[in-house]
């Protein structure tokens, strides 16, 4: 015969904060030209000169990637002529990782100014090099919460807690909130990046034996 305890099961959410040393920028390059050719090369060229900007103030090789590199006809609808192709649209974005927070508004200035009129500041997100710290913190926190709503209930129906029957981690850790999206200005060089504080999150589920 098999022995069913009682029990009592709790969600835990804990979170934790930090001031972020990571800051992820997405930088779009799109270049509109009469042919195929020139906007694919002048693509290439805009990237590469963003990209050597970023050198030359302290961004490391690994921390820039080139992603969704795109050539397409755009095209216009002519009464009589139907579609035509008015040019070409070459594109593609460099995810950037600034790691020196206190450069970031002079990076992103740099960046701005490289690509000029082609350049297109998708957004950016301040996070951790390395979160494993800060969710420790926060699976704490998780857990703390669901031990004391337990031990409440269990006081309630006037029992104790025992041991725990069952312990799951919820779906991850939520990320840095990213800051808005925003497109580039004239006074980029004013931009000016605050880091405040991040906040990771944990969930926990956690079933209690409970005790007469």
């Amino acid at each position: 015969m098999t022995h069913n305890p009682r029990s009592i099961s709790v969600t835990g959410t804990g979170s934790a904060e930090a001031v972020p040393d990571l800051l992820t920028l997405s930088v779009g390059v799109e270049c509109r030209r009469d042919t195929v050719a020139e906007a694919y090369g002048d693509a290439g060229t805009r990237s590469a000169a963003i990209t050597s900007a970023l050198r030359q103030h302290g961004v490391a090789g690994p921390d820039v990637s080139t992603s969704g590199l795109n050539v397409r006809a755009e095209v216009n609808w002519q009464e009589g002529r139907g579609q035509t192709v008015t040019g070409y649209l070459a594109s593609s974005t460099l995810t950037i990782r600034i790691r020196t927070l206190s450069a970031s508004s002079e990076v992103i200035a740099a960046a701005v100014a490289a690509g000029g009129d082609d350049v297109r500041l998708n957004g950016l997100t301040l996070g951790f090099a390395d979160s494993a710290g800060i969710e420790v913190r926060a699976r704490e926190a998780a857990w703390q919460d669901a031990r004391t709503t337990a031990a409440h209930y269990a006081a309630l129906s006037g029992t104790g807690l025992g041991r725990v029957l069952s312990l799951t981690q919820h779906t991850g850790f939520q990320p840095p909130v990213p800051l808005a999206k925003m497109q580039r200005a004239v006074a980029a060089e004013a931009l000016t990046v605050e880091a405040g504080e991040s906040s990771v999150t944990a969930t926990v589920g956690v079933v209690w034996e409970l005790l007469d």
